[in-house]
């Protein structure tokens, strides 16, 4: 396969920069949930992407942040800072419209890899007047040495080709690693779960996204129907009760919402059935960080 190119590329950034909203972006599918609460990203997730000529194998990742007072603030961080040594290209995504002292830290790190990283500057939508770019670019420039910079905008796909163009060029030359129509890397059971969890979190209160959690306890596929059940974790009883809401309401608006998702995700129609229960202070506990799945 001659000058066929494959390879790593990580999608690196602040919280609530869009880093998931680019990745579905770029492999046309939504592969990683999104919101616009940071944070919502917990886990490394492939996208990939097979074009005549390349192999892009993306990797969402949950957004490098200061605080580190939780275990599950650390393990975010641990797995974000993690693939800047084991990708092939970086790609630094940041927000047009607002510089924050996280895009340092970000850029602190990048300062310790060799790797090659292009500057994409998002949500450009949200610029009236794009002339007002043109010195913000200027002043990226003398921050890094960037090997590109493009402004983009994800939920839109504005000059998101011209991004994949700079990628594909700079990926090492090399046979494809997975099958051409493979989207992540992830199971339908994991995806099943992060949907349920997508929908929780735009469904509470400001602060139950960070200390809620979803495992799959059964997962049973038929040819008409896929039976899932589900287990929402939180840390207090209080928290449990705004989950399943008044008279079950809450839930049941999850379970609505998420089953539609999971169907159009398994091609057949779904039984999903979900329990509410307390772990506590699980999000500061590394043993029952690695019993959900967190390493």
């Amino acid at each position: 396969m001659n000058d066929f190119r494959c390879g790593y590329v990580a999608i690196v950034g602040r919280p609530n920069v869009g880093k998931s909203t680019l990745l579905n972006c770029l492999v046309g599918e939504k592969v990683s949930i999104i919101s616009p609460k940071p944070q919502t990203t917990r886990w490394q997730i492939f996208g990939i992407k097979t074009v005549p000529n390349a192999q892009i194998i993306y990797i969402d990742t949950p957004g490098i942040h200061r605080e580190e007072k939780r275990a599950m603030n650390r393990y975010m961080n641990r797995v974000a800072a993690s693939v800047l040594h084991d990708a092939d290209v970086i790609v630094f995504l940041v927000d047009a419209t607002t510089w924050r002292n996280e895009d340092d830290l970000v850029l602190n790190k990048l300062k310790e890899t060799t790797k090659p990283v292009i500057l994409a500057i998002n949500k450009i939508d949200l610029v009236a007047d794009k002339a007002k770019l043109l010195p913000q670019i200027d002043r990226l420039k003398e921050k890094f040495n960037f090997v590109s910079i493009v402004p983009l905008s994800a939920l839109d796909a504005d000059n998101t080709d011209a991004l994949e163009k700079e990628i594909i060029h700079l990926l090492p030359e090399g046979e494809p690693i997975f099958p051409e129509d493979q989207l992540t890397d992830k199971s339908i059971r994991f995806l099943a779960a992060e949907i349920i969890r997508e929908k929780l979190i735009q469904l509470t209160e400001e602060e139950l996204p960070y200390t809620t959690s979803v495992e799959i306890e059964q997962f049973k596929e038929g040819d008409k129907l896929t039976e899932i059940s589900a287990i929402i974790w939180v840390e207090r009883d209080g928290q449990r009760i705004i989950v399943i809401g008044k008279g079950g309401a809450k839930l049941k608006k999850v379970g609505i919402r998420a089953r539609r998702d999971i169907e159009k995700l398994v091609g057949t129609k779904v039984f999903l059935r979900l329990w509410v229960k307390v772990k506590d202070q699980w999000t500061d506990d590394e043993k029952a960080l690695r019993n959900l799945g967190y390493e």
